[in-house]
């Protein structure tokens, strides 16, 4: 159970390996989709960690919110505080997808800003606390700065509902809008359309809240220049390794901007995959490779 200022709602989340494993691997999908998105990697590093793959509200198997204001990043990184708090981590390390990216920086900015802010435990007669261990952070195409046409071009899809006779008609409508995950075959795409569709009355309809689109329409080329600043700094006070994964044919993290994440966060490395824009699915091996690397080295 989280908390939103219009009420309390249900996150649900997928949980691979020992239960009892404190090194816990928090994985955090895009937009529309879902925690299943990392079923692959999951059973990857399920031997090493405990891997945890959260629906995000509004998606999935999670509730949907009272209020569709609070269909935006810091309502997000609220859950995973408390979704953190009930896993109890020795160690957090992070994989996130676009949004789910955008969530792991929320959340080490907000960890930084309270490091700051809030009065040292011990000097109030309080037992020392470390907080949450973030440790290696993996973003998967996203970074603090977004392209417009990119995000425009998300935007344009979100919101719309769909509902298709068939779950053959449903496949056919994620591959023509997901053309920047790559090459999959028949079973691939099938796989990426069984977790963001529900058959509902017979009918297959998207697993989300269309509402997650409202606030992403509200948005300005002033608040969105605003959010890429409190980013930016979010990005910069991460303490740990990162490593950037970037589609080469990517739209929305773009060349530029993934050379000015090296150069502002000496602790990040760069991975480009080819022939894949946004985003790299994470399901072969190819792609799930590097991240084992970096998070096992």
């Amino acid at each position: 159970m989280c908390a939103s200022p219009a009420g309390a709602h249900r996150m649900a989340y997928w949980e691979w390996g020992d239960p009892d494993n404190d090194k816990v691997l928090l994985c955090v999908h895009g937009l529309t989709r879902s925690g299943r998105d990392f079923d692959q990697l999951a059973a990857r590093l399920s031997s090493h960690y405990r891997v945890v793959c959260p629906d995000v509200v509004g998606r999935g198997k999670s509730d949907w919110l009272i209020d569709a204001k609070s269909y935006v990043v810091p309502q997000y990184v609220a859950d995973m505080l408390t979704l953190i708090a009930r896993l109890r981590p020795g160690r957090l390390d992070w994989v996130g997808t676009s949004m789910g990216g955008l969530i792991g920086m929320g959340l080490a900015g907000t960890l930084a800003v309270s490091a700051v802010l809030r009065p040292a435990r011990g000097a109030l007669g309080l037992p020392a606390d470390s907080g949450v261990p973030l440790g290696k952070v993996v973003l998967n195409d996203i970074g603090p700065q977004l392209n417009f046409s990119g995000l425009q071009r998300i935007v344009d899809y979100v919101g719309k509902p769909v509902r298709y006779n068939s779950f053959q008609q449903a496949v056919e409508h994620v591959r023509s809008i997901s053309a920047g995950f790559g090459d999959h075959d028949e079973a691939g795409w099938e796989a990426l359309t069984r977790h963001v569709f529900n058959e509902v009355d017979g009918q297959w309809v998207q697993h989300y809240d269309l509402r997650i689109a409202q606030p992403m329409s509200a948005q300005t080329p002033e608040s969105i220049r605003s959010s890429e600043d409190m980013l930016w700094a979010a990005y910069e006070s991460i303490r740990g390794p990162i490593l950037i994964v970037r589609g080469m044919l990517s739209d929305l993290l773009t060349a530029e901007t993934a050379g000015d994440m090296l150069r502002r966060n000496p602790r990040a490395t760069l991975h480009e995959v080819p022939g894949v824009g946004h985003a790299p699915t994470l399901r072969c091996d190819s792609q799930i490779d590097p991240i084992e690397r970096f998070l096992l080295a």
